[in-house]
């Protein structure tokens, strides 16, 4: 996909969208289309087609023909299925001020624009992803092989690729900004190099992107010391990143990149506690060097209160290495400290605890992390492939544990509390949800459905509706 500079905000984001969710559809349904897809459309896709709506003008308006998850279904104690209904949403200035069964409408001369049928869930976020140097939206790259490969050969390449890939950075995030919307994520966490190759010139081209796209797309910045924050000599370039207004000082590996695991580690909470910031570190280190991290860690922050609820642990592989017995003793360390586990969900040879964190009130969370870079070919910016993960390395299988497995990609929003009852979406939620060709929440999870439209602050931003 070619990049060019003279295309409107909401012109690239809805060629690039539907570029996007035309391929995620065509994917889908070029193999079986889901029974809830096949029974709900019907003979209407073609009256869809020629009458959806790729835009909403209005602040004040009704959402009808909306598909709300009402209940589970039982066999004894037993979840066998989810009951649904039929509903209209009031949106004004960005929220959710009323849920109407349909038919209640009031006869009012608000505008009014069709869900057709579709399910409404949560929009996801993506918490940890480099929307800041990436190949996509432009040729296929396949990445190096890494094989044999330290850190310190990737941060090598990495420095050759970087002049590379900073003339088109903006286009580039931009592009990706489009694709996370197309698959209903509207909030993210971005981590942005800060290293002596770029400077601060990739952080000034991601602030750009974001800014123009800040009405369709919430983001959180890391400045992030990829190439080492002691390695490469970076205190600085860090707080001036803090002074252009990023929100999380960033850190990685303080042992294997830095070579100094105290050191590296208390240059990162001073830098967080100069600037009243937040905190998320890449913790890919096992043993011994990534549990005695951990426990580093927790110790400043236990003994620091104002970093209470300031500390993210991204990857925290060493966590994996650890018996059930030390990793419930450090999941009650986070729980009380308010730390949150930013996981990617990893497949291969380490299979992290992330139910017993969950057990222990842990605030857990996942991003798609790479999407085609050079590190990694994989990524495809959906967060619900991350829920569809969890529920197949955790036994996920059933419709209870399913629609539980959601939870992950929407930042712990569901449209059922565990009791069956209705927890979302309720009069005064923000706006933010997407419409999925689904039947329901299990199996938007098991099948990763395809997503229709997403809304952010009551703006549709990706896919379509219908004038009603």
């Amino acid at each position: 996909m070619g990049i060019s500079n003279n295309v409107s905000r909401r012109g690239f984001l809805g060629a690039t969208g539907k570029l996007t969710g035309a391929c995620a559809m065509t994917g889908m349904l070029g193999g079986m289309a889901s029974a809830s897809y096949a029974s709900s459309m019907g003979s209407q896709g073609c009256q869809q087609a020629s009458g959806s709506q790729d835009s909403i003008t209005e602040r004040h308006y009704y959402l009808t023909d909306v598909t709300l998850e009402e209940g589970f279904e039982y066999e004894g104690s037993i979840v066998v299925g989810t009951r649904t209904g039929r509903h209209t949403l009031e949106i004004k200035e960005g929220r959710i001020t009323d849920v109407i069964a349909v038919g209640q409408e009031p006869n009012g001369q608000l505008p009014r624009y069709s869900a057709w049928g579709h399910l409404l869930l949560p929009a996801t976020r993506d918490m940890h992803i480099h929307l800041d140097k990436t190949f996509y939206g432009g040729p296929w790259r396949a990445p190096r092989s890494r094989q044999g490969k330290t850190i310190s050969d990737m941060i090598a390449l990495e420095e050759k690729l970087i002049p590379q890939l900073l003339p088109t950075s903006r286009e580039r995030a931009e592009a990706l900004i489009a694709l996370l919307l197309s698959k209903g994520s509207t909030v993210a966490r971005s981590h942005c190099n800060i290293d002596l190759v770029s400077g601060l010139k990739s952080l000034e081209h991601l602030q750009q992107a974001l800014d123009n796209h800040r009405d369709e797309f919430s983001c959180e910045i890391v400045a992030f010391p990829q190439h080492g924050l002691l390695r490469a000599d970076v205190d600085g370039l860090m707080r001036e990143a803090m002074q252009m207004g990023v929100q999380y000082v960033g850190g990685l590996d303080p042992t294997n990149v830095d070579g100094d695991m105290e050191g590296s580690l208390d240059a990162m909470f001073q830098i967080a506690i100069d600037h009243d910031a937040k905190i998320d570190i890449h913790l890919h280190e096992t043993g011994p060097s990534g549990p005695a991290a951990i426990r580093y860690m927790m110790d400043t922050v236990e003994n620091t209160p104002s970093l209470k609820g300031k500390l993210t642990i991204s990857h925290a592989f060493a966590l994996s290495t650890l018996d059930a017995a030390e990793v419930k003793e450090l999941a009650s360390r986070f729980a009380a400290q308010q730390v949150t586990i930013a996981s990617t969900v990893p497949i291969a040879g380490l299979v992290m605890p992330l139910p017993t964190l969950y057990e222990e009130g842990v605030s857990v969370m996942t991003g798609t992390d790479s999407v085609v870079d050079h590190w990694s070919p994989f990524g495809t910016g959906d967060v619900m492939d991350k829920a569809n993960l969890y529920a197949r390395l955790y036994g996920g299988i059933d419709e209870f544990q399913l629609s539980r497995a959601m939870s992950i990609a929407t930042g712990g929003i569901l449209p059922l509390d565990a009791n069956g009852q209705r927890a979302w979406p309720r009069s005064g939620d923000s706006a933010e949800f997407m419409l999925v060709d689904a039947s329901c929440s299990a199996e938007t999870v098991a099948r990763v459905s395809p997503r229709v439209a997403t809304f952010h602050q009551g703006r549709l931003v990706a896919g379509n509706v219908h004038q009603a």
